[in-house]
């Protein structure tokens, strides 16, 4: 994304783009790619190795239009092996490149040899410059890529869909193949299992086993699917308290984050 080229290129993101998506279009929802791209991806496209952490990791997000409409995405990224040796060999250029640069911008200057020596840094230097090296050698290293799955719905089930794509993703990396093809899944979730009527709930078969949703009638509140233990564990208990404060007092409230 040519952000911090100071990072070496496996703390780097690259740009990522839509590979494939189905239906091509719905008449009530225009495919925006830029858009779904950068909410599927908002850091881009990430590399690491098998010494890095690969856990998946589920978000989501909303899409509003101008005209106050709003259609909510739901994401499930993961890491799989680089399979091109192009992208292998691409990523070695890029590490020689770096430590080159590295070197050139932090090498002292040659009258600094006895502050070295009586400092004792040497040795360090040595060893930092052979682990910067050592960071992904295409002889050694499994490099992996990440990748996203995603669902775009007219409202937010969102325990629903996340295990939808967490069943696909399943069904993708087992060894063993799913009951059936993988199309019909997909196939059955877009097109035979409906929205549930307000008030009521409806269930539905995964890969993997049923998947229950809910949509609340119109005397109830209104749809909100998350859990909110994570609100408490993201913000804390004196800072859920203000925002409830704030919301209460009809206060302007903005969330920055990362």
């Amino acid at each position: 994304t040519g952000e911090n080229f100071e990072q070496t290129p496996l703390r780097r993101t690259f740009k990522s783009k839509v590979l494939a998506r189905y239906p091509e279009n719905v008449e009530w929802n225009p495919f925006d790619q830029d858009a779904v791209g950068m909410l599927c991806m908002p850091k881009g496209l990430a590399f690491k190795t098998q010494a890095d952490s690969r856990e998946p990791q589920f978000h989501s997000f909303i899409i509003t239009r101008e005209d106050g409409s709003r259609t909510f995405g739901f994401s499930l990224t993961f890491f799989e092996e680089v399979t091109s040796k192009q992208i292998c060999s691409a990523m070695q250029t890029l590490y020689h490149m770096h430590n080159a640069e590295y070197d050139i911008l932090h090498t002292p200057p040659t009258n600094d040899k006895d502050s070295c020596s009586s400092t004792g840094d040497c040795n360090g230097t040595s060893v930092s410059k052979l682990q910067r090296f050592n960071s992904y050698d295409i002889s050694r290293d499994t490099l992996y890529v990440s990748k996203c799955i995603c669902l775009i719905t007219p409202m937010s089930f969102m325990k629903a869909c996340k295990k939808v794509l967490e069943q696909l993703h399943q069904a993708v990396t087992s060894p063993q193949p799913p009951p059936l093809p993988l199309e019909s899944y997909i196939y059955n979730i877009l097109y035979e299992v409906p929205l549930p009527p307000a008030g009521r709930s409806l269930k539905f078969s995964g890969v993997y086993g049923p998947i229950i949703c809910q949509r609340p009638s119109t005397s109830e509140l209104p749809l909100f699917d998350f859990p909110v233990k994570e609100v408490f564990e993201l913000l804390g208990v004196e800072n859920v308290v203000q925002l409830f404060t704030c919301a209460l007092l009809e206060f302007q409230i903005l969330l920055y984050s990362q």
